[in-house]
């Protein structure tokens, strides 16, 4: 089943605490997670940041709604308790609480319309909240047009490389994969990319600094997809090298047949499409410039501890 969204979250959240015993925001999650019938991978599902579990962010937001409607509270870190507003509430087996419910409460209309007047110092006004929407929590808001934006700059960066020169291609992958942290120096890399040409080897550069191994290299704009019978060709280039690893880089994409190739073979081939190509290129700060820059915060509960 699908992950509940936040506001779907709050009834049986507030019903959880009915025993207006103090729980733990882990406990929380564990017994909505029971609720809904989520599986192990379903609650381990990530925000695009690959940094905190969607279904706990969710619970998360609930649990700082409800909180700011006076209907728990939250007597220490990351413990809640069913407050008698939130008792009475419970008590109406409201068929649901959402945002809209929660507005006839005065101290949540506060929440939700909350600024600060500009001061003689001339400090900024702050703006009206504004929700993400009915499912997603402002978190996965950011996150979302934070992705969209990288899909978007994927399609532009590809554009441009397939609109370069091939010699201009060959200079951007050696600056990747050194940026990346291969090749040794520049000079390394550019002496050695482009300048074998034996039996489908464009190129190698070392893995590390020390040139401890090789990696061979076929770099190759593209714009049909990459078939089994290329990547058979490199294979076997590396073979007559007596190499055991290379990477295969294109402007395009790889078949299906390509992929599970490379997975069946002793040779060690990575793969990386054009789609791959850019992220790297934006992970790596490569042809790409900041535009903006926003940081999300939280509270720092040990800075407040008293203990």
């Amino acid at each position: 089943m699908p992950i509940p969204d936040f506001q779907t979250v709050m009834l049986p959240l507030l019903a959880f605490l009915h025993d207006r015993q103090p729980h733990t925001s882990k406990e929380i999650v564990a017994a909505l997670g029971k609720h809904f019938g989520l599986s192990d991978s379903e609650r381990l599902e990530l925000l695009p940041s690959g940094r905190y579990p969607v279904f706990n962010n969710r619970v998360a937001w609930a649990l700082s709604h409800m909180k700011n409607a006076g209907l728990l509270v939250s007597p220490s870190r990351s413990i809640y308790l069913l407050t008698d507003r939130g008792a009475t509430l419970l008590a109406q087996r409201p068929s649901k609480v959402d945002m809209k419910l929660l507005a006839q409460f005065p101290e949540y209309i506060e929440f939700r319309n909350r600024r600060r007047e500009p001061t003689t110092t001339g400090a900024p006004e702050y703006p009206v909240v504004v929700d993400a929407g009915e499912e997603q929590t402002p978190n996965e808001a950011i996150e979302v047009a934070y992705q969209k934006l990288r899909f978007e700059l994927v399609d532009e960066l590809l554009q441009q490389i397939k609109n370069a020169s091939p010699e201009f291609f060959e200079r951007l992958v050696v600056e990747l994969l050194l940026r990346m942290g291969y090749g040794g120096s520049r000079s390394d890399a550019g002496r050695a990319i482009g300048k074998s040409g034996d039996g489908g080897i464009d190129g190698i550069i070392k893995e590390d600094r020390l040139g401890l191994d090789i990696i061979y290299i076929q770099a190759k704009k593209w714009d049909g997809t990459i078939g089994r019978p290329e990547i058979q060709k490199f294979a076997g280039a590396l073979q007559g090298q007596r190499a055991r690893k290379g990477v295969f880089i294109t402007t395009s994409d790889f078949s299906q047949q390509a992929r599970d190739y490379v997975a069946l073979i002793d040779s060690k081939i990575v793969l990386i499409d054009g789609e791959q190509l850019a992220q790297f290129m934006m992970d790596h700060n490569l042809g790409v410039s900041t535009v903006a820059s926003y940081e999300v915060k939280r509270v720092d509960s040990d800075y407040f501890g008293e203990d």
